[in-house]
């Protein structure tokens, strides 16, 4: 089994489970795929103009990862950005915040498998892969 079945299998779980909703997973792929916001690069940026670089550097290296808050999560992405996902989805900001907590470390260690942020084309590609494993 390959590292995207993996990570595919896991994230598919925690949709199962209640842990992710299916859009939200999207909306994170899109995150890390590029965008307005950077793309993973952009994420980091705005991890560490935030004070949290250690946070996604522990998800991106090969070592245990940090956990995060939903307030620290909402700090990095923006409250307006939280809202904006919670009203498309139908859920409240509090709990788009918490999923988040588990679903954006987990994302980003997976697409980062050797502790370092691939280079675009390759992040590109292992965003593809993992969406077509998710039928997204």
């Amino acid at each position: 089994m390959s590292l995207f079945d993996s990570l595919a299998g896991s994230l598919l779980g925690s949709i199962g489970t209640g842990g992710a909703h299916p859009g939200l997973v999207n909306e994170v792929l899109g995150m890390i795929g590029g965008g307005q916001g950077g793309g993973l690069p952009g994420l980091v940026r705005s991890f560490e103009s935030q004070g949290l670089g250690n946070l996604i550097a522990s998800w991106i290296s090969t070592g245990k990862n940090l956990p995060i808050s939903a307030d620290q999560i909402a700090s990095v992405l923006g409250r307006n950005q939280v809202h904006q996902l919670a009203a498309k989805f139908g859920i409240a900001p509090e709990e788009v915040a918490e999923r988040l907590t588990q679903l954006l470390p987990q994302v980003i260690n997976g697409l980062t498998p050797h502790g370092s942020v691939p280079d675009s084309d390759a992040l590109q590609e292992g965003l593809s892969l993992l969406r077509s494993r998710l039928g997204a």
